[in-house]
């Protein structure tokens, strides 16, 4: 949960990077509250908390998406390739799992440094 709430604090912060464990846990926790939200809206035959929650979540999703792959040394632009079907998704997923650079790259400090982790995922 501790992935989760860091990528909420971080709402619009979309310089520095990310780890794996922070954009996979809020990917798979974003999943599971979406599937959740289906259900109500399918009991409550409405759209509405389901919408509401993608609304809600597109900010920090493109956040911690851009943050990821600065860990990865790549720029957040990279994000577009999710327009082209399928091979696009794809191609970003196995760009999501890549292990991010060992020690500060252009975007900022290792995170999993935990004495530059936190303060690099910052903006300056």
């Amino acid at each position: 949960m501790h992935w989760y709430m860091q990528v909420w604090r971080k709402y619009a912060v979309f310089s520095g990077r990310a780890s794996r464990a922070e954009y996979w846990t809020f990917a798979l926790i974003n999943l599971v509250i979406s599937v959740l939200l289906l259900a109500v809206d399918t009991a409550i035959n409405s759209r509405v908390p389901d919408v509401l929650y993608g609304l809600a979540t597109i900010v920090p999703s493109l956040a911690v998406g851009c943050r990821r792959l600065h860990d990865t040394d790549r720029t957040g632009w990279w994000q577009l390739i999710a327009l082209v079907p399928v091979l696009g998704w794809l191609a970003l997923i196995v760009l999501m799992a890549l292990e991010g650079t060992h020690g500060p790259n252009k975007y900022g400090g290792d995170p999993k440094s935990h004495a530059v982790g936190a303060a690099a995922s910052y903006p300056a």
